[in-house]
């Protein structure tokens, strides 16, 4: 026994000296329970919402307060027509627009009744539906209120309009993260393994005497890797629109080029991971864990990113995954063109360009 105290004693020692271990046993599940606490929530909070108010009575700003005020909503535009309704959706810059009629408080006292349109974009519709039901529950509670002791209640009729999605079919959803997440998994695990695999093999000196330069080593492992997983995103569009029936409403030359885009990005990463990568295990850990669980949580794909706290939301920012779903929406389902994804598509061209970089920087620290 005193011999299995010791060796027992020695592991422990030997686990405490360890950073890495105790990384993985602590810091990962430490961080994986703060990420799904926070990003798991079927709750909403300071969803940008537009006001079309034709009536412009007191009842009228109470009630927009009352939205206000109730923390799930921030008022973020007050337009004042009907035309900008779909191009105030369009933009993403709003998931909600509230059409209040004229003569509201009018109709209600003199009625008791008075009529609400809600329109609410409906290409996440899970999120859609949420939002839509918090606003008919701020709305009740507005009504609770205002008939407090009286004895003729009034009444406000919501008529809820899904643009995008009017079916609320889940594919719309579904399909533009599923196509997200295989392509950013498959196209950077395989590219990942690559120059890992040459490694392992042994045959790593055969490229660092041969006569290409890192560039063309790289631009050489990328690119058959670059046609396959192209026509793997070809491939998955054609079945979203046969299979699922989701309608491509905008440009397919320009949905095809962004998937191209994204492709690229995938693969640079790839090549990156492979690059820094000792062996073919640790560069498909790393592909899983650094690339993985960002693209499904903090993408957009389920989970909307306005509901997560402010240091998620910026960190979202930094995943590829996250542009390239919006890019999908607003050509697929939303139907605009690139004056919509302009600023995505140069946010995915920079990330392309810094990752291509930094691979050819260190593949060039491995050749000297």
């Amino acid at each position: 026994m005193k011999k299995l105290r010791a060796f027992i004693r020695k592991e422990f020692y030997h686990i405490g000296r360890d950073v890495r271990t105790l990384i993985v046993m602590f810091g990962i599940p430490i961080i994986q329970v703060l990420l799904f606490g926070y990003v798991l929530t079927n709750e909403i909070k300071d969803v940008n919402i537009a006001v079309l108010d034709l009536a412009k009575d007191n009842e009228s700003e109470k009630l927009i307060n009352k939205l206000v005020s109730s923390g799930y909503f921030q008022l973020s535009e007050s337009i004042a027509s009907y035309d900008e309704v779909d191009e105030l959706l369009k933009s993403g810059r709003v998931k909600e627009v509230l059409i209040i009629e004229s003569g509201f408080a009018a109709k209600l006292e003199r009625d008791k009744l008075a009529h609400i349109r809600i329109i609410a974009d409906a290409s996440d519709p899970n999120n859609a539906n949420m939002i839509v039901n918090y606003t008919k529950g701020v709305i009740a509670g507005f009504l609770t209120e205002m008939n407090a002791g009286s004895a003729n209640a009034q009444a406000i009729s919501m008529k809820p309009k899904m643009l995008f999605n009017p079916e609320m079919k889940g594919v719309y959803m579904f399909i533009p993260g599923i196509l997200t997440l295989i392509l950013m998994l498959i196209s950077a695990m395989i590219t990942s393994i690559s120059i890992a695999r040459e490694k392992e093999l042994g045959t790593m000196e055969v490229l660092l005497v041969s006569p290409l330069n890192p560039i063309q080593i790289i631009i050489g492992k990328i690119l058959p890797y670059l046609v396959l997983s192209f026509f793997n995103a070809f491939l998955i569009i054609l079945l979203g629109i046969f299979v699922f029936e989701i309608p491509v409403l905008g440009s397919f030359v320009l949905l095809m080029a962004e998937s191209l885009l994204f492709i690229i990005l995938a693969l640079s990463i790839g090549i990156f991971i492979s690059t820094v990568a000792k062996s073919q295990q640790v560069a498909i850990m790393i592909s899983l864990v650094a690339l993985m669980l960002p693209t499904i949580l903090l993408s957009g794909f389920i989970f909307p990113i306005d509901n997560m706290p402010l240091v998620l939301q910026r960190v979202s920012n930094i995943i590829p995954a996250k542009w390239f779903i919006i890019i999908i929406k607003n050509v697929m389902i939303k139907g605009t063109g690139f004056e919509y994804i302009w600023k995505e598509t140069l946010i995915l061209v920079a990330m392309c360009f810094f990752f291509i970089a930094v691979s050819v920087k260190k593949f060039k620290i491995r050749l000297e």
